[in-house]
């Protein structure tokens, strides 16, 4: 059974992701007028980038959110409690911090409590909210379990799957990562109240993938195809303002 939705309900969905390494100031200065143009829910950026997305998003309903210990989440827990509260103040609403994954997969979970929840008492303090990113490639399952537990007791905002970075050595001696997996999607939203929203990263490159994870739960996505999501989405309108 489908669900009908509208291009702007979908728009308001995507974190559109501007954190390539290899962006230039006008790469991403071209990506927060995208996103200005498509009226998604944030432009995700560095934080050396928040003035200037401030700046193009300004007057709009676009917010900024910024990443913190990005990608690997290696910091220390006080370098990424003054990279968050540094982040809230020039203006991000919405604050994207990775967890210490060798901590998890090490099962010291007192120190990834304690650092999500220092982490969290500071970006609300300013008024923004916190998503923390997970790195599902790199944990098993009873790890991403035991971090919903986490999540919820702290009562962050969202929970996430992955950076889109997090690529791991396969057989053949390459790199790769699955990103947003349904599996993954499905344990979260199983182990996560209704108040805690689930997003999704990597993985998620066409509307048909946007339509999925929406179906899984997932409420916000970060992607890099939000145009050719959202343009198919306007060319497969069934009716004046719903898609399915």
């Amino acid at each position: 059974m489908t669900t009908s939705v509208t291009v702007r309900e979908l728009a308001k969905m995507i974190d559109h992701s501007l954190l390539h390494p290899t962006m230039t100031d006008a790469q991403i200065a071209a990506g927060c007028h995208l996103a200005r143009q498509y009226d998604v829910a944030t432009a995700c950026v560095k934080p050396y980038a928040i003035a200037m997305a401030r700046e193009i998003l300004a007057g709009s309903s676009v917010g900024v959110c910024p990443v913190i210990a990005f990608p690997h989440g290696n910091s220390t827990t006080a370098v990424k409690v003054a990279e968050a509260e540094a982040a809230a103040r020039a203006g991000g609403s919405e604050i994207d911090a990775v967890v210490n994954n060798g901590k998890v997969l090490g099962g010291d979970w007192a120190y990834v409590r304690d650092e999500v929840r220092a982490i969290n008492a500071v970006v609300r303090a300013h008024g923004a909210i916190l998503k923390v990113i997970f790195e599902n490639d790199y944990l098993e399952d009873s790890h991403i379990i035991r971090l919903c537990e986490i999540c919820s007791e702290v009562g962050v905002a969202f929970v996430k799957t992955s950076t889109g970075y997090g690529f791991v050595k396969q057989p053949d001696g390459s790199y790769n990562y699955k990103g947003a997996t349904d599996h993954h999607l499905r344990l979260m939203r199983q182990h996560c109240p209704p108040s805690i929203q689930i997003k999704a990263a990597g993985g998620v490159r066409t509307l048909d993938d946007l339509l999925r994870v929406r179906a899984l739960g997932v409420t916000r996505v970060g992607a890099t195809a939000t145009k050719s999501m959202l343009d198919e989405a306007a060319r497969r309108l069934v009716s004046s303002s719903a898609v399915e």
